[in-house]
C-alpha cells in the first residue's frame, strides 16, 4: 500500500471545493468498509483520501412533514435500530439488518453502502484489468460467472452489491447530490447506470459531487414493505438474488405494488411487467407464477448462473405473499 494523504474537511462546501481542484485520484471514504478493501487489494493507489466523517451533522434519521430525511453519514446500525424506521419502513429495516455484520454495520454508512463498488472477483483481481478498470474484456462473460448479472449485462456483468438501494428505490426514495453550483434531488433509481451508458461507472455522480442525503416519503395509510435476501452463506455475505416489495393492499388484492430486485443485475433492478400483471388482481400462487415467467423473459443467464430464475420465483414468492 502506498502513502497517501487525508483531507478532513468541516463541510459539504469544503468537500465539492477540494474535488473540483482534479486532483488526480482523490477519493471520498465515508465508513470506509469499502474503500480500504479496494486499496489494500490494489484495485485504487489514492493520492488523497477525503474523510467525510470529519463533517460535522451529517448522520441523522428526521421524519418531517414531507418526509424522512437521513443523512448520508447515518450508520447502518442507526438505520437498521430506528423505532421509527422499523415501524413505518419495515422492508429498509429488514434490508439494514441484512448487509454484513453488526460491525461492519457500526462502521459501514447509508451513503457508502449506496455507492460501493462492485464485488466481481475479476474487477477486484489486482493482477487482471477487466472492461471495467480500462481493459477491452469482461472475464466473467465467458469465465467463472456464478454471481453476475442475468438482467442488464453488457458489456460488463456485475450485480450492485447494495442491500439498502433496492430497498430504498422500492420506497421511492430520492437522493441529494452537492456539487459547487448547488445541490440537486433526483429519484434514486435515477442515480445508478448500466455498464452500456459508462462501463467504468455504477451511477452518475460527477468528479465534483458528493451524496449528501436520502429522503423518503411518508409511508401513505396501508401501505407495507419488505426485503427477503437468499445467500450462501448465514452471515456476511452479498445477495445471490434479494428482493425488496412496497404494496398497499385492499384485502388480498395490491392496489398497489413496487418489486426491485437485488444481485442479478449492475443496478437495482425493477419488475415492472410483474408489478402490472399482480396488480389490481386478487392474489393467487398461479398469478405470482404467470407474473415471474413474464418477469423472466428478459433474463440471459450465462452459463453458470441460470439458477437465479428459480431463485427470483422463489423471492417474488415469498415477499408478495408475505404482505398479505
Amino acid at each position: 500500500m502506498k502513502n497517501f494523504k487525508i483531507a478532513q474537511p468541516q463541510t459539504i462546501d469544503q468537500v465539492t471545493s477540494l474535488l473540483s481542484e482534479k486532483i488526480e485520484k482523490c477519493y471520498l471514504m465515508a465508513g470506509g468498509t469499502d474503500l480500504l478493501g479496494e486499496i489494500k487489494d490494489e484495485i485504487i493507489e489514492p493520492e488523497v483520501v477525503v474523510d467525510l466523517k470529519s463533517i460535522p451533522d451529517l448522520s441523522y434519521i428526521r421524519k418531517e412533514k414531507d418526509g424522512v430525511r437521513i443523512g448520508v453519514l447515518t450508520s447502518i446500525a442507526e438505520l437498521a435500530e430506528n423505532p421509527m424506521i422499523k415501524q413505518d419502513y419495515p422492508g429498509l429495516h429488514e434490508a439494514a439488518n441484512a448487509v454484513a455484520t453488526p460491525q461492519l454495520r457500526n462502521l459501514g454508512t447509508v451513503g457508502g453502502n449506496l455507492c460501493q463498488r462492485p464485488r466481481c472477483w475479476y474487477y477486484r483481481d489486482p493482477q487482471l484489468l477487466c472492461q471495467k478498470k480500462g481493459g477491452f474484456e469482461c472475464y466473467a462473460y465467458m469465465g467463472r460467472n456464478k454471481y453476475h448479472a442475468i438482467f442488464g449485462g453488457g458489456p460488463c456483468y456485475i450485480v450492485h452489491p447494495s442491500d439498502l438501494a433496492p430497498a430504498l428505490i422500492s420506497l421511492d426514495a430520492e437522493i441529494s447530490l452537492s456539487s459547487p453550483d448547488g445541490e440537486k434531488t433526483l429519484p434514486l433509481a435515477d442515480f445508478y447506470i448500466l455498464p452500456v451508458v459508462d462501463v467504468s461507472k455504477e451511477n452518475i455522480l460527477g468528479a465534483n459531487e458528493v451524496v449528501k442525503e436520502i429522503k423518503i416519503p411518508l409511508a401513505k395509510s396501508g401501505e407495507k414493505s419488505t426485503y427477503y435476501k437468499l445467500k450462501e452463506r448465514g452471515v456476511w455475505d452479498f445477495a445471490l438474488v434479494s428482493a425488496a416489495v412496497k404494496g398497499i393492499m385492499a384485502g388480498d388484492v395490491f392496489k398497489d405494488i413496487k418489486i426491485v430486485l437485488g444481485g442479478v443485475a449492475p443496478v437495482p433492478w425493477r419488475l415492472e411487467k410483474a408489478e402490472n400483471i399482480i396488480k389490481g388482481k386478487k392474489v393467487t400462487e398461479e398469478l405470482l407464477k404467470k407474473a415471474a415467467r413474464e418477469a423472466l423473459k428478459e433474463a440471459r443467464p450465462l452459463k453458470e448462473n441460470e439458477f437465479k430464475k428459480e431463485l427470483i420465483e422463489t423471492v417474488l414468492y415469498r415477499t408478495t405473499l408475505s404482505l398479505i
